[in-house]
């Protein structure tokens, strides 16, 4: 593959063998993400089903703590895609936001007069955060059963405030990740994954030689390779600079300009989640978790209540 037509960052076109023992396995076999939705409206019914999906999925505790704001509006749905800085959003008739929800725990808590402190705790917003993923999960492949397409918007996290105050989330409820829903205009592209031999661990962490680790993506992307431009260069110089220093960033221009493009790893953390970028705001991040409600990061203080 020449450098010119090198596919985007989401990857390589996979293989469909077809060869599956049953109609769940081709499911989760060939799932792939839609960015092209059809007019096609999704029925009350179908929707019905795939939401129910959602609400039972596995859930620590079965408690549950999360909600999902279903949106429709034409306008909220243009007003997400314009906020996300990508079009083809806004033609996905549904949009579903999934956020942990420990407003509606802790009211239950205060109707029952039971205590509460689960907004405080650390254990209790990793364990949650994994509850709304797993809904999220079997509502996509739900949909993915039914005909329909989804993708997931992970850059809904940069517009907590913003989405708060669109959805009028209370304190307590914290967005997660945002899922489009329709159905698909075009064949969608299953993308090659990394394999069996490269994710799974026999007992302990098995530690890849060099070489092993190289080949196993390089079978992800093949020959992806990306053309070597100034601005290009200019860019993954000031990135590698900021991050390892001046040494490393001189390493690793040299390196491309031998082989004479910029490979996969060098384009996902040079021009694209770029590592001089992505950790900055962290404490931006913090501030707007504490002003959803939640306090796990910061020294426990009991609050009294009133008799």
């Amino acid at each position: 593959m020449s450098a010119k037509t090198t596919p985007s960052h989401h990857g390589v076109k996979g293989e469909q063998n077809g060869r599956y023992p049953n109609a769940t396995m081709k499911l989760l076999m060939e799932r792939a993400s839609c960015r092209n939705f059809s007019k096609r409206p999704v029925s009350r019914t179908v929707l019905s089903r795939i939401l129910e999906a959602g609400t039972h999925a596995p859930t620590g505790g079965n408690l549950q703590p999360y909600s999902i704001i279903k949106i429709e509006s034409t306008r909220k749905r243009a007003k997400l895609a314009k906020m996300c800085g990508q079009s083809f959003m806004a033609k996905a008739p549904v949009h579903l936001l999934f956020c942990i929800d420990y407003h509606r725990l802790q009211r239950w808590a205060e109707i029952e007069i039971a205590p509460f402190s689960a907004t405080s705790s650390f254990r209790h917003f990793w364990i949650a955060f994994q509850d709304t993923i797993i809904s999220a999960q079997n509502i996509c492949t739900a949909a993915d059963s039914l005909g329909l397409g989804s993708v997931y918007i992970g850059t809904i996290m940069e517009f907590i405030p913003e989405t708060r105050v669109m959805f009028k989330l209370p304190k307590g409820v914290l967005p997660v990740v945002l899922l489009c829903l329709g159905y698909p205009a075009i064949k969608l592209l299953v993308r090659r994954k990394l394999g069996v031999e490269a994710v799974v661990h026999d007992e302990r962490y098995r530690e890849m030689s060099d070489r092993t680790l190289q080949k196993v993506f390089q079978k992800k992307y093949p020959n992806v390779r990306l053309e070597v431009t100034r601005d290009r260069l200019t860019r993954i110089r000031t990135v590698c600079s900021r991050v390892h220093g001046s040494a490393f960033a001189k390493k690793c221009i040299e390196t491309i300009k031998q082989n004479g493009y910029i490979n996969m790893v060098q384009r996902y953390f040079g021009l694209h989640y770029v590592a001089d970028l992505m950790p900055t705001d962290n404490e931006v991040f913090i501030r707007t978790i504490k002003r959803s409600g939640f306090t796990w990061f910061e020294k426990y203080r009991p609050k009294k209540k009133r008799s």
